[in-house]
């Protein structure tokens, strides 16, 4: 996994919390890495998964809670730092449309070595998409939380159900999207 998804959750624990926090939420997860993060660097997803779970442990908040805050923080931080990606595109599911097709083959040109899960969408209507996620890491959840960070992006209310592949563990899933409003 990239060291750019390292370095904003650790910006994110420090603004949101403080810099103790995240000092402590690193030292409490004894990460092979030592918790030193470039954002060009590769890491185990599993040094992010523990760090998740100790923030958790630290401030008492769910788990899940803390990867959506972090997805829509994400999402929001990439569209800042990539804006030439989200020139054109007024809707959340024109752009989830084109993640597989285009955004990932410029990330690959940023980070030829990443590891990118396969985003497959689909168009059931003008206001609804199937999305397919496929990983080898079990991230479902953060592609849930990037997803209605996309829909926070653009203003805009979802209806979201995520259908978890079974036996996959959260390497697979099937999202169902629909625009509210």
């Amino acid at each position: 996994m990239k060291g750019i998804i390292f370095t904003e959750f650790i910006e994110l624990v420090e603004q949101t919390f403080s810099i103790d926090t995240a000092e402590e939420m690193i030292e409490q997860s004894n990460l092979p890495s030592g918790g030193a993060y470039t954002s060009v660097g590769t890491y185990s997803h599993e040094e992010l998964l523990a760090l998740i779970g100790n923030l958790s442990r630290l401030t008492g908040i769910p788990v899940p809670d803390l990867v959506m805050t972090f997805g829509e923080y994400l999402f929001r931080r990439f569209s800042e730092m990539y804006p030439m990606m989200f020139r054109e595109i007024t809707d959340p599911l024109n752009l989830l449309s084109i993640v597989e097709g285009h955004i990932h083959v410029e990330v690959k040109k940023l980070y030829p070595d990443a590891k990118l899960p396969s985003v497959v969408a689909v168009r059931k209507t003008d206001k609804s998409m199937e999305l397919q996620y496929q990983s080898e890491r079990p991230l479902a959840i953060v592609a849930e939380a990037l997803i209605r960070g996309c829909f926070k992006f653009f203003g805009k209310e979802l209806r979201l159900e995520r259908i978890d592949e079974a036996g996959r563990n959260g390497c697979a899933a099937l999202f169902r999207i629909e625009v509210l409003n």
